[in-house]
């Protein structure tokens, strides 16, 4: 499914990925604007390394690395735009592969929730040049369902595994 037009320019023609949880838009944003939990429902993120006090504020950077240790590289994500509650915009490094727009929507659900809306395309480098848009949307959004399953479980906080 394709996004309205709200989105960022950059993801404007990205495949949304949603995900509803049965957590409040106050506990996923939670998760959201704690850079140190970035590793735990970003898939592909190793570590943390450092994480800017203002962040999630536009301009704050999460220093962390992706890929599997001992091959792991240092990078950085970088937040593009906040609104606390609803939404957030991240530019997300990742070279040499390349870097990524991430946009993520939190909307109430009806019935009690939040639905969880993802968008995400590559904006330069490798991962642009070299991959076509629609099989490069297809590796995103296989990646992005995984994405929204941690988010979800994270802000849930659940004792059980069911």
């Amino acid at each position: 499914m394709k996004m309205s037009s709200n989105a960022s320019p950059s993801v404007r023609n990205a495949d949304s990925v949603s995900r509803q949880t049965s957590a409040s838009p106050a506990q996923v944003w939670d998760v959201l604007a704690d850079g140190w939990t970035y590793p735990c429902w970003v898939v592909g993120a190793a570590r943390m390394r450092a994480v800017d006090t203002d962040f999630p504020s536009p301009g704050a950077r999460l220093h962390h690395s992706f890929g599997a240790w001992p091959f792991a590289v240092d990078d950085e994500t970088i937040c593009m735009r906040s609104e606390p509650g609803t939404r957030i915009v991240l530019e997300a490094h990742g070279w040499p592969l390349g870097e990524a727009q991430v946009d993520i929507s939190l909307r109430p659900a009806v019935g009690g929730g939040t639905e969880i809306v993802i968008l995400e395309d590559a904006t330069d480098g490798p991962g642009r040049w070299l991959i076509p848009g629609p099989a490069r949307q297809i590796l995103i959004r296989t990646r992005n369902i995984e994405t929204l399953r941690r988010l979800a479980f994270l802000a849930e906080r659940s004792s059980s595994p069911d």
